[in-house]
């Protein structure tokens, strides 16, 4: 598979406080979940404000390979015709996007055909034996060599038994999602037993799929790490897409790190995206933030303080966190993030290599990162083909002189235009 095209960057670092109103794409999480969601349901669901980007076209690529119609021709509406499943199969490029990687096999279950799952290389490290196992304990035929990881291939019989299972997901509440999302659609629904040691992560995540699923008419009961969705018939709606918060995670540290001001538009009053969390966790480096009827407010303050923050419910914003973090006065402690270790690249080793790199001073623990402020200088910084990675550098480089980014266009996984965006709020007074 052929990951995404790369280009070295030269960061703009600004010269003056930043000051800008930045309106980012919509929610790759939500846009993603209401295809498949669509996929399920019985009739033409619509989605308003999608977000179109590698990670979300290679989600309706693959909704495609299974028979699902989905309209994306209007950049503002798209439409899915749900439940014309395929009898012919085919083989999914899955990319490195997880929320493809594990929301689609279960769905790949209710057709009539093998569907092949494989990837960019870096999806063949990203933990997958817990689903395939819970989905085997269901019912579903897989091939997998005893990999426990992609390649593999679902062998549809168009039924789903369904039933009770138990997973660690301790890596992922993608892996929860999963099964929830097809629950519905099998026999007998689906329960969910979490039984690893220490607790799901990004619990915002699993909110956002169990009320995605309520307004779809979905009975979700909740329990202690325990999730059990009925069998019934989703309905059809039309959703609107909310601006991906996690995205405007680098915007809002670029206020905090230049002693500026950085507004997001139409930002929720209310949302189960973890970067909804944003507010508090810069509030602990010094940066005020206020939300009013144009959006959310931020303005970074004149010392730029360490914080102590445990992230494990709201993982993708570590590595704007951490240069956050690599920026202020004195040290900072982020913990609760082993998982990290799975994702797109293992982004606790990453981050430590290209922060260090750079001057600053950080230490790899069991579940984090100790941060301490170095000697920042001019460098590259490596992305992995890492999409927060990349937005991690560019925080950086808008206070440190010379940064590089070897490969920006893989921000292209939820964020198209990024570079862009980032240059223009750096405003015309930057060096580059």
């Amino acid at each position: 598979m052929t990951p995404t095209s790369t280009t070295s960057w030269a960061a703009p670092t600004a010269t003056v406080p930043v000051n800008a109103e930045v309106r980012v794409p919509g929610s790759k999480s939500l846009t993603n979940r209401a295809l498949v969601l669509g996929a399920l349901a019985e009739g033409r669901s619509t989605i308003g404000r999608p977000l179109r980007s590698r990670d979300t076209m290679l989600m309706v690529n693959a909704l495609r390979a299974l028979g699902i119609a989905v309209d994306d021709s209007d950049d503002t509406r798209w439409t899915i015709d749900g439940r014309s499943f395929t009898q012919t199969p085919a083989q999914i490029d899955v990319g490195n996007a997880g929320t493809v990687l594990r929301f689609v096999p279960p769905v790949a279950a209710l057709t009539h055909a093998s569907i092949g799952f494989d990837g960019d290389e870096a999806v063949r490290r990203r933990p997958m034996s817990p689903l395939l196992s819970a989905l085997r304990a269901i019912g579903v035929v897989i091939d997998d060599d005893g990999r426990g990881a992609a390649p593999f291939t679902v062998r549809g019989t168009g039924h789903v038994e369904g039933g009770r299972v138990a997973i660690d997901a301790s890596s992922s509440s993608q892996l929860i999602s999963a099964l929830l999302i097809a629950g519905p659609s099998y026999g007998a629904g689906v329960e969910v037993r979490h039984v690893g040691a220490r607790p799901v992560p990004n619990a915002p995540h699993l909110a956002m799929t169990v009320a995605m699923l309520g307004r779809r008419g979905a009975n979700v009961e909740l329990g202690d790490d325990l999730w059990r969705v009925g069998p019934g018939r989703l309905t059809p709606i039309e959703e609107t897409i909310e601006p991906d918060l996690s995205s405007a995670a680098p915007f809002l540290a670029a206020a905090a790190v230049t002693n500026g001001r950085v507004a997001i538009p139409d930002w929720p009053d209310h949302s189960t995206q973890p970067g909804a969390m944003l507010p508090e966790l810069l509030g602990e480096f010094g940066v005020i933030s206020r939300l009013d009827r144009r959006g959310l407010v931020v303005v970074g303050p004149d010392r730029l303080k360490g914080a102590d923050l445990d992230l494990r419910q709201a993982g993708e914003l570590t590595p704007v966190i951490a240069a956050v973090a690599a920026l202020a006065d004195t040290a900072s402690r982020l913990t609760g993030i082993d998982y990290l270790r799975g994702h797109e690249t293992d982004r606790l080793a990453a981050l430590t290599k290209e922060l260090n790199g750079l001057g600053a001073e950080v230490e790899e623990l069991d579940d984090g990162l100790a941060i301490s402020p170095g000697l920042m200088h001019a460098g590259t910084f490596k992305t992995y083909d890492d999409h927060r990675l990349a937005m991690a550098g560019a925080v950086i480089g808008l206070v440190v002189r010379g940064v590089v980014l070897d490969d920006v266009r893989t921000t292209s996984k939820t964020f198209p235009g990024f570079a862009e965006a980032w240059s223009q709020m750096a405003g015309p007074e930057v060096d580059s």
